[in-house]
């Protein structure tokens, strides 16, 4: 203990004040989120997810006479807890841009009351993204095994609930619960993109789904799927312009297999085509289209 004692009498005030000043800099000023804001939106979400599925969520079998009681437990605790959330992005917001707001915690309960009535919603949706997954993989022979074990349920979940903050423009929140997701599960689904019914994304790690791109109903994703940028359009300074157009749209009943690489805000797969696995794509096609690579191949000995 003895060189750890010298080092915090002789160092530790030291870097204390050297990492102050790192945080008191121009780029850091520009937060918004309060401490432990990560820990809480997570809490937050599981407050919701239980609300959404409380047979997988909840610990306890509940007597079915007791289930409305105990989901408006949720939704109650859901609602006080993202209100609190909003207003602390908000009102960070406000004294970040310096426009002196007076009307944060009023826009914070008008925004949590939107997004509850939502939850109705939500729920639909993912009920179709649950049947998308239990008739498009002839593994699953169980719902319960879809619920309890596919990670594009999870991230899809957390994707809807993180997508209909984003769009009544809360900052931060939306983000942080789809990286919460994209940590349990490999999938990273910007909550900004545009994403139909009857969703599945098939074993799922890998995937990457940007935040301008629009994808229509019945589409499937198998694993390492890329729908990315093709390039930054760049400002004045050279940083990156934020919010045009630089993702893919994806057209209702569309395949696309393991691998494949589609980039680009012009770039659109047209309805009813299928995209094979590791293919680059940078163009548009149009529908009814099945884009392959040359088929390889291989020399066996």
């Amino acid at each position: 203990m003895g060189m750890v004692s010298n080092w915090i009498k002789d160092h530790s005030q030291e870097m204390a004040e050297d990492l102050s000043r790192i945080n008191e800099s121009e780029l850091f000023k520009k937060n918004i989120a309060g401490f432990g804001m990560r820990e809480k939106v997570i809490e937050n979400l599981k407050e919701l997810r239980s609300a959404l599925f409380h047979s997988l969520y909840e610990k306890e079998v509940l007597r079915s006479e007791y289930i409305s009681a105990h989901l408006s437990e949720h939704l109650n605790r859901a609602a006080i807890g993202i209100n609190e959330l909003i207003r602390e992005v908000l009102v960070g917001k406000c004294m970040m841009d310096k426009t002196g707001c007076d009307r944060c915690s009023e826009r914070a309960e008008e925004i949590t009351v939107r997004f509850m009535q939502r939850m109705p919603e939500i729920r639909r949706k993912l009920s179709k993204d649950i049947e998308a997954a239990y008739l498009g993989d002839p593994a699953a022979r169980f719902v319960d095994e879809i619920l309890l074990s596919y990670p594009s349920i999870e991230a899809v979940s957390i994707y809807r609930i993180a997508h209909e903050l984003f769009m009544m423009e809360v900052p931060v929140i939306p983000r942080v619960m789809t990286e919460y997701a994209h940590q349990l599960t490999g999938i990273d689904i910007h909550p900004g993109a545009t994403i139909g019914e009857h969703f599945f994304i098939d074993h799922g790690t890998g995937v990457v789904i940007g935040e301008t791109c629009v994808i229509g109903n019945n589409v499937k994703l198998y694993q390492g799927v890329t729908l990315g940028a093709k390039s930054f359009e760049l400002d004045e300074n050279g940083n990156p312009v934020k919010g045009i157009k630089r993702h893919p749209n994806i057209e209702d009943n569309c395949i696309i297999y393991s691998g494949a690489t589609i980039l680009g805000g012009d770039t659109t797969v047209g309805h009813d085509s299928v995209i094979g696995g590791n293919v680059w794509l940078v163009r548009s096609v149009p529908p009814y289209s099945n884009v392959y690579n040359s088929t390889p191949d291989p020399e066996i000995r």
